[in-house]
């Protein structure tokens, strides 16, 4: 019994230090690369934001909202202040919603850690959350209302604590809080990769997620909501699932519902949307991810 399980543990610590060397460096690097635009980009991304008001571009700005909201590195509970203290400017509604829409699925940190599931799945990544923003921010438009569509009672700015006068201190301080926040998620990540290695046979896992490619997409999309918990920690897991035959599309749908729905944000997006738009935002989100995911498949 104790010659198993110690057999057990080497195959698993074996199977974690391969994934921990295939991943490590772009954790890293996508910690450094939040930090620094946490640090020196901020700011100006979202004064750029501000600065589209009176511009006049219309619709054309959803767009831009989408593509800065990619650019922003804030996590949800960063970008709901924000965008109240845009609100209460009287920045639009729908610019607003790709703005929070785009800025929930991605950011600059994930955006890198994403590099280690190949340049295609990256891309696609991209592509996807952008267009998730874009299509966010025309259906508020075309919903448009005496009554607001967004609640940021109660939501202000937070303090911000990227505040050294020393600015390469200040960066050390928010890699710091980086590594602490993502590097538990990042480590347990790794470990149910090796775990999956070592007990999912690989042919089942490609029957059931690459064979059926439409079942695999609902699939996906369906364990995205539970399971997901921080973006570093899924990409070990993505990485190993589509060595193993998921298909590109159900890995699309998967990277769309997990940090939409994710169990941290939705408290948060329940006050700002109220019941009923939270009940479509659920709705869309679902929608899409699956229409997304059935498209990559065809295509690819």
């Amino acid at each position: 019994m104790l010659e198993t399980l110690q057999r057990e543990l080497i195959y698993i610590w074996y199977y974690f230090d391969i994934q921990l060397r295939q991943i490590f460096v772009y954790w890293i690097l996508g910690m450094v690369l939040g930090s620094l635009v946490s640090v020196f980009a901020k700011d100006k991304i979202h004064k750029l934001f501000a600065s589209m008001q009176g511009t006049g571009i219309g619709t054309v700005g959803i767009f831009l909202a989408s593509g800065l909201g990619i650019l922003s590195p804030l996590c949800m509970y960063g970008t709901i202040p924000i965008a109240a203290s845009f609100y209460r400017q009287g920045m639009r509604e729908d610019w607003l919603a790709a703005f929070m829409m785009s800025s929930v699925l991605l950011n600059p940190q994930l955006l890198m850690y994403s590099t280690a599931l190949g340049t295609t799945a990256m891309l696609i990544r991209l592509l996807s959350c952008y267009v998730c923003g874009v299509v966010a921010g025309i259906l508020v438009n075309f919903n448009k209302s005496e009554k607001a569509f967004f609640n940021f009672k109660g939501f202000s700015p937070k303090e911000s604590h990227d505040t050294d006068p020393n600015l390469f201190l200040r960066f050390l301080k928010n890699l710091g809080r980086n590594v602490k926040a993502t590097g538990g998620y990042f480590l347990v990540g790794i470990l149910l990769s090796a775990l999956f290695q070592r007990y999912v046979p690989s042919d089942k896992f490609a029957a059931l997620f690459g064979a059926h490619r439409g079942f695999g997409v609902l699939l996906a999309a369906t364990i995205g909501v539970p399971l997901y918990a921080c973006g570093g920690g899924t990409i070990p897991l993505l990485q190993e699932w589509l060595v193993s035959g998921m298909s590109m599309g159900s890995a699309a749908a998967f990277m769309i519902t997990g940090p939409a729905t994710k169990i941290t944000n939705l408290g948060a997006l329940k006050i700002v949307l109220g019941a009923k738009h939270f009940a479509i935002y659920i709705a869309y989100i679902m929608a899409f991810s699956l229409v997304t995911g059935l498209l990559i498949n065809l295509f690819l």
